[in-house]
């Protein structure tokens, strides 16, 4: 199994060293080193430079991205303090599947929202619409209507700390 791995190189066709302190010498002049040929690589192309308006379309792109992300922000944060008022009256665990369908209900009005914003993005670049921001969206979220729902029935629940 060891041949079958090795066998791409070819071998040294070198003499033999007699003595340690031969090893150190270089090899004669006359006889050829066989070094191992390693992989071709392909010469890459210069990066060429954008046009103006490739460089405007980009920043516009961008610009649009970074709106649509800070929208997904501002809106985890009211969505999570409003889940907190909004599902008082349900109990249990309808409480938080009902919560989280809320916020899945308004990521996907961000959606909505992010298409008719017509963002010119290529073909690779299609699922940026759902993706950017993502985590943030349900990160804050969570975080949000957990903190609110804490503040608001902290005085509720006796935990033994005086607050």
């Amino acid at each position: 199994m060891l041949e079958i791995s090795l066998a791409k190189f070819k071998k040294k066709k070198s003499k033999p060293t007699e003595e340690p302190t031969d090893s150190k010498k270089e090899p004669p002049k006359n006889e050829s080193v066989d070094i191992p040929e390693t992989e071709k690589t392909e010469p890459t192309e210069e990066p060429k430079a954008e046009s103006p308006v490739g460089i405007a379309e980009k920043s516009e792109k961008d610009r649009k991205l970074n709106k649509l992300f800070w929208l997904r922000v501002a809106l985890a944060v009211l969505a999570g303090t409003a889940a907190t008022f909004i599902f008082e009256d349900i109990e249990g665990e309808d409480r938080r599947w009902a919560s989280i369908a809320f916020m899945i209900i308004i990521f996907a009005g961000t959606i909505v929202v992010a298409k008719g914003m017509k963002m010119q993005l290529p073909s690779s670049d299609r699922k940026k619409i759902v993706t950017q921001g993502i985590g943030s969206y349900v990160f804050l979220y969570l975080f949000t209507w957990i903190v609110t729902y804490t503040i608001v029935h902290s005085g509720s629940v006796s935990s033994g700390i005086n607050l």
